[in-house]
């Protein structure tokens, strides 16, 4: 699975970094720790972050999904027989 963050531009760096953990699924006490940066500024670069209108697009791949677990090949013949 990748994320891709669009609009980060519009971000400060600390900013882009809280994103991406929070994102990422990290807790803002955990990101504080990380960062070296209390909670309560965590709490305000999000929240900044958020006004400033980024976007966040997932991109899974289908195999991971169960989607394509035939290769080409099967998926041809598949195809064919319909």
């Amino acid at each position: 699975m990748k994320i891709e963050i669009r609009g980060m531009e519009k971000l400060s760096f600390r900013e882009r970094q809280v994103v991406t953990l929070k994102e990422m699924g990290y807790s803002a006490s955990r990101i504080a720790k990380q960062l070296s940066l209390s909670a309560s500024t965590v709490a305000t670069l999000y929240s900044r972050a958020r006004a400033k209108g980024y976007e966040v697009v997932i991109i899974i791949p289908g195999n991971n999904l169960g989607l394509f677990g035939m290769d080409d090949e099967n998926v041809e013949e598949e195809g064919s027989r319909a």
